[in-house]
């Protein structure tokens, strides 16, 4: 007997099922229409024609695909059938016997397990197969039916357009940085070429009034008009540590021959005499340096303007002095290999017992000065000659005659002062 739920065997394939064809109907008018009616009837039945044609090739594309797809269920059935019958082809030869397969399995033995299960495995095999298809064929009748989907974007090319664009972009930002760069530079160096223009500006005006071959930027003297233990300059920079020096001023004295007093003087904590130009009484004028002393051949008893320098090295103490440009003495062994100490006060007009304070009357310096210049170095005879007569001004590279760096105390006086044109006048 048929195992419960198995497709009865056969031999033959099953016939295709018939296919039907639907028709439609349309009425008609019972009557024609005349004039202007008849015109928009025929127009009517054109549309509606040409309606009917469009439905007509779709019901025919669509009978087409069922009829494809009838076909191809025949043909997986005859597959389905043909697997059956070599399925059946493993059984005993009892159950092969000729004649029909239903008999012959009807009469065949049944004992063996093995057998049964074997068939029972096909018949399931079968049934799944089935339940497949059938769960197929809707959706490839509505797969057919629904319209063609939209071609996919290219995805390569929206990507490779992105990456220009990206590519696009950073340039114009490259060149915005650029251009903005450039603009900032053009304005710098229009800024630089006004501020330069502007500084030869002041120098032909300075030219058209006066053709002084020497005019400092800041031209100004001190004065002392008496001798006294108040009256003093004192100037605001401190001093480096020195292993040279060179040390320049114009000097005006009007003392009356009795002492020049102190032209300046430099103290530093614990030595009140670090650096001090001094003529006491009818003495000769002295350079003092950490209270080691040499007498320096300078005379200022003319009440004149004199340019006075002096040079000094640590390197064997050796020293040299100018008066107006020309070398009036030098010696050696001052203060050999001691370094002039820094941090400390420099005072124009008196000398210090102390750091910066107990000045004597008795060594007050009277009279005028102007540029006081210092420099870390000792300058050579051109140098020195060139600043004496007013053709190779110099500033010093440690201290420069500056207002600003200069304060006048106790009544002396800071008053515009140009000396290459006010000593001639004097």
């Amino acid at each position: 007997p048929a195992l419960p739920g198995a497709p009865a065997a056969s031999a033959h394939p099953l016939p295709p099922a018939p296919l039907f064809s639907r028709f439609l109907c349309t009425p008609l008018a019972a009557a024609c229409p005349s004039g202007a009616e008849q015109g928009d009837a025929a127009a009517g039945e054109r549309e509606e024609l040409l309606l009917l044609q469009s439905t007509a090739e779709q019901l025919r594309q669509t009978a087409l695909q069922q009829e494809a797809r009838i076909r191809a269920d025949q043909d997986t059935i005859r597959e389905l059938t043909g697997k059956l019958g070599r399925c059946e082809s493993g059984l005993p030869r009892g159950l092969q016997d000729a004649g029909p397969r239903r008999d012959a399995m009807a009469d065949g033995p049944w004992d063996s397990p093995a057998l049964i299960l074997e068939l029972e495995d096909a018949v399931r095999a079968l049934r799944d197969r089935l339940d497949r298809i059938e769960q197929e064929l809707p959706a490839r009748v509505n797969f057919s039916a629904a319209p063609a989907p939209a071609p996919a974007v290219p995805t390569a090319l929206n990507t490779k357009m992105d990456e220009l664009e990206g590519q696009l972009l950073a340039k114009v930002l490259a060149l915005e940085k650029e251009r903005v760069a450039l603009s900032h530079n053009s304005q710098r160096q229009r800024q630089e070429v006004e501020k330069e223009l502007d500084a030869l500006q002041d120098r032909v005006a300075g030219l058209e009034h006066g053709s002084s071959a020497y005019s400092p930027a800041d031209a100004f003297k001190i004065s002392i008009p008496i001798r006294n233990n108040y009256m003093y300059a004192r100037v605001r920079k401190a001093l480096p540590e020195l292993y040279a020096f060179t040390v320049c001023m114009w000097l005006r004295s009007r003392s009356g021959g009795s002492g020049q007093g102190t032209p300046f003087s430099y103290s530093v904590p614990g030595q009140a005499n670090e650096i001090v130009l001094l003529e006491a009484g009818h003495d000769p004028m002295e350079l003092l340096i950490n209270d080691k002393v040499a007498q320096l051949p300078l005379s200022l008893k003319d009440n004149g303007w004199h340019h006075i320098c002096i040079a000094w090295t640590t390197r064997d103490g050796l020293w040299s002095a100018y008066q107006d440009g020309e070398l009036q003495g030098s010696g050696e062994n001052l203060a050999a290999w001691h370094p002039i100490k820094p941090h400390g006060i420099l005072i124009l007009g008196q000398e210090q017992d102390t750091l910066g304070g107990r000045f004597d009357a008795t060594q007050a310096f009277v009279g005028d000065i102007a540029q006081f210049n210092l420099w870390d170095h000792a300058l050579t005879p051109a140098q020195v000659l060139g600043i004496a007569n007013c053709t190779g001004p110099l500033l010093g590279n440690v201290l420069p005659w500056e207002d600003k760096l200069v304060e006048a105390f106790g009544g002396a006086k800071k008053t515009t002062f140009d000396v290459c044109k006010g000593r001639a006048k004097a």
